[in-house]
């Protein structure tokens, strides 16, 4: 699959765009979940998104090949939130017990990952593909409360959900992207998984920005 390298700076671009949005639009409806413990601090994680890929691409693009060590601080941290995020919205003991356990695995593994790739220099792959396992199972535990609780009356009304829904639906599909990430300079669909992870990057935002639209404030 042949796609310009005109097409996909394109594709990134209108991607940071859309991360843009998506942090403009959680200040704009900022005071929906102020009181929220958690959610709150989605804010705060969306603009990172957006400085931390904006400064990715000026360093990628005028400075150095070698942006890893930006990213990697970013998994960490954007892991770490989601799973307290999930932690503090599970209902069940025995499901925030799991999510607990994969929270430890991840942080056990980014640390011990350390000491075999360079931070500097490569993306911690490894912890990376766990860490994105544990929160699609983490996901799917959410909604199966939901479905099994009265949170399903007003599903579409909650931001927590349309941010699940992003997030499942991007990590599903990045997952087997950044499994083969390491071969696809010999794979000769690797233009095409690129187009897919900007592609979803979009998609995962825009259920952001639909979220924060939608929801009730009361409901987060």
């Amino acid at each position: 699959m042949q796609i310009s390298t005109e097409f996909l700076q394109l594709l990134r671009k209108t991607g940071l765009i859309i991360e843009f949005l998506s942090a403009l639009f959680s200040v704009i409806y900022f005071y929906k979940v102020k009181k929220a413990p958690v959610l709150k601090y989605f804010t705060i994680l969306l603009w990172y998104v957006f400085l931390n890929d904006l400064l990715g691409l000026y360093i990628r693009e005028k400075i150095s090949d070698y942006n890893a060590i930006i990213y990697n601080i970013y998994y960490g941290i954007n892991f770490v939130y989601l799973f307290i995020l999930y932690r503090q919205n599970i209902k069940g003991r025995k499901s925030k017990s799991i999510v607990i356990l994969f929270l430890s695995i991840y942080v056990f593994v980014y640390i011990i990952n350390g000491f075999f790739e360079n931070y500097l220099i490569q993306f911690q792959s490894i912890p990376y593909i766990i860490a994105a396992f544990f929160l699609i199972i983490t996901i799917i535990i959410y909604f199966i409360e939901t479905l099994n609780s009265d949170r399903i009356l007003h599903i579409k009304k909650r931001l927590l959900f349309w941010i699940s829904v992003g997030l499942l639906l991007y990590y599903m599909g990045n997952l087997p992207f950044r499994i083969v990430r390491n071969y696809y300079t010999e794979l000769s669909s690797s233009t095409a998984m690129i187009l897919v992870n900007f592609s979803l990057t979009i998609v995962m935002n825009v259920c952001f920005i639909i979220g924060f639209i939608v929801s009730n404030k009361k409901l987060e």
